[in-house]
């Protein structure tokens, strides 16, 4: 790879980031959206294969997120039938 383009990814990355740090949201989605077109255009291979494991991907994040939504009603529960315990934050 190229340094320019090395410099391009990098810095189109980090960019996003600080700017999504700051609440510019739409800006950091721009730079965000071109240091991937440009890592994309670098491994084409890599992002088909990627590209192709996104379902799992979701699918695995939503357990997640099922996992933790069940853990905090869980605990609602807990504290709702002992509002008094030292153990329940």
């Amino acid at each position: 790879m190229k340094h320019w383009k090395q410099l391009l990814i990098f810095g189109s990355l980090g960019a996003s980031v600080f700017l999504l740090a700051t609440g510019r949201k739409p800006a950091a989605g721009v730079l965000a959206g071109v240091g991937l077109a440009a890592l994309a255009s670098e491994y084409p291979e890599h992002m088909q294969r990627f590209w192709a494991r996104v379902p799992d991907y979701i699918d695995k994040g939503n357990q997640v997120l099922s996992m933790a939504s069940t853990f905090v009603e869980r605990l609602a529960e807990h504290r709702a039938l002992r509002p008094d315990s030292p153990y329940v934050v």
